[in-house]
């Protein structure tokens, strides 16, 4: 009886841990998601209000997001990382 329980607390442990993961790495997608887009939408804006015939912002803004989102995540990702080392000690 006492077996069960315990086989039912590592299953309900064992789901808990995959939800957990599932909504980190979507969360890590939406926030890489939202970065590009407001570079993105900012470079076609400042394009637009400067009446650059080329669009200039517009790509420097996308590279510029798409770095930074880079940059966010693997900070995060590594922050993240840390602390699970630390907890293991």
């Amino acid at each position: 009886m006492e077996q069960n329980s315990q086989l039912e607390m590592k299953e309900i442990d064992s789901k808990k841990k995959l939800l957990n993961s599932y909504g980190k790495y979507s969360s890590i997608a939406l926030q890489m998601l939202f970065i590009i887009l407001i570079g993105v939408f900012g470079g076609i804006e400042l394009d637009k209000l400067l009446d650059f015939q080329f669009p200039v912002f517009t790509l420097v803004l996308s590279i510029l997001s798409v770095v930074l989102a880079i940059y966010y995540v693997t900070k995060d990702f590594l922050k993240k990382d840390d602390r699970k080392k630390t907890k293991k000690n």
